[in-house]
C-alpha cells in the first residue's frame, strides 16, 4: 500500500510512519523540513518536501492512502489550522474514492454516557482557555466531515488521555468513549498507530469515524 502522512514528524506521525514501514507498505513523510524529518524518521525516510497547504491533487492522487496527522502547538490560537487542512484535503480529493484519506482528530467530539460531547466538560476546566482553541476545531473539523459524501474518508479519535508511547493491545468502539475497569480512558501513540494500520489492512469504517483505547 502507498501511504503518504501529513505531518509525520509530529508524536501521531512518527509512530504510524514506523508502524506502516514494519509492515512494510511504502511510506512517504510529507512535511515542511528535510532536516527534521531525516532526523526524526530515519536517513532513509522517504520524503515529499512541501508545505501542507502547497500540496496539489497531482501530488495525492497516486497514494492508495493519506493520512493527516497535522499538529499545531498547543496554547498558540492556531486550532483552526486542523480545520483548514481538513477542508483543503477535501477540496482536493473531491469525487475520488483513491485515495482513502484518514484524518486523526481529537477526543473532544466524543460522547459520554449521556450522549453529550466531550467538548463541554473540556470547556469547564480550570484554564481551559489556554488551550481549549484545537479541541474545538478538531470536534467541528468532525462535524465537516460528516457532511462529506464524495471523498473517501475516516476519522479516528484517540482516548481521552494521548500520550507518546509503545504499541499495546487495544480496544475499539465508535463515537463514545472508552474507560477500562479503573474507569481510565488512554491511549499510547504507538497503540494508535497500531489500530489505524490494522484498519487500513482490513477496512470496517467509511465516512465514519471511530475510537481507540489501550487494553489495559
Amino acid at each position: 500500500m502507498k501511504i503518504g502522512i501529513i505531518g509525520a514528524t509530529g508524536m501521531s506521525g512518527q509512530k504510524i510512519y514506523s508502524e506502516a514501514k514494519a509492515r512494510q507498505h511504502e511510506v512517504t513523510a510529507i512535511v515542511r523540513s528535510q532536516p527534521k524529518a531525516l532526523q526524526v524518521l530515519g536517513s532513509d525516510a522517504k520524503l515529499l518536501v512541501k508545505d501542507a497547504f502547497d500540496l496539489t491533487r497531482a501530488d495525492l492522487i497516486d497514494f492508495d492512502v493519506v493520512i493527516d496527522a497535522f499538529s499545531v502547538p498547543i496554547g498558540k490560537q492556531l486550532g483552526y489550522l486542523h480545520l483548514d487542512m481538513a477542508a483543503y484535503l477535501i477540496h482536493l480529493l473531491r469525487e475520488t474514492d483513491n485515495p482513502r484519506v484518514i484524518f486523526i482528530l481529537g477526543a473532544a467530539s466524543l460522547l459520554d454516557d449521556q450522549d453529550k460531547p466531550y467538548l463541554d466538560s473540556f470547556k469547564s476546566t480550570p484554564g481551559a482557555d489556554a488551550w481549549i482553541d484545537t479541541p474545538a476545531t478538531q470536534a467541528h473539523e468532525l462535524q465537516l466531515l460528516r457532511t462529506v459524501t464524495n471523498v473517501n474518508w475516516t476519522g479516528i479519535s484517540p482516548s481521552l488521555n494521548y500520550v507518546d508511547g509503545p504499541k499495546t493491545n487495544y480496544m475499539r468502539g465508535e463515537n463514545h468513549v472508552l474507560f477500562n475497569d479503573e474507569h481510565k480512558s488512554e491511549v499510547n501513540s504507538g497503540t494508535l498507530a497500531a489500530a489505524l494500520l490494522d484498519e487500513l489492512e482490513s477496512p470496517k469504517v467509511k465516512r465514519a469515524r471511530f475510537t481507540v483505547r489501550n487494553a489495559n
